[in-house]
């Protein structure tokens, strides 16, 4: 296995860790980050996720290859949180993309209506 097959599945491992970070599992604001933002609700974590959207915008415009992994990153762990939050996992995110595999995107984009 190449480090990207033995990497793969962090997302899951996150999603274990944020699991345990959700106010109900007893996640303390004052020990985790993580914690902290799900404790203060769906505010927070959103606000996270458009600020690090933002930096990738901005790192993917200045053609900042690092930076653009580096703030993927950090977008991606917010979502991650967002997902916790919604009792949801990266496999269903995963199934979605799946299920989306080998569809134009233009036709996908059209099945969903004029709300997306």
């Amino acid at each position: 296995m190449n480090d990207a097959d033995n990497s793969a599945d962090i997302l899951f491992r996150l999603a274990d860790t944020l699991a345990t970070r959700l106010p109900a599992q007893g996640g303390d604001p004052d020990a985790s980050y993580s914690a902290k933002l799900l404790a203060r609700g769906p505010d927070a974590f959103l606000k996270k996720i458009g600020e690090e959207a933002t930096e990738l915008v901005m790192a993917a415009k200045d053609n900042a290859p690092d930076r653009i992994v580096y703030e993927t990153a950090d977008l991606w762990f917010h979502s991650l949180i967002a997902l916790a939050h919604y009792n949801l996992r990266p496999e269903d995110v995963l199934r979605e993309l799946a299920r989306r595999e080998g569809t134009s995107g233009l036709a996908e984009k059209a099945s969903r209506g004029s709300g997306s």
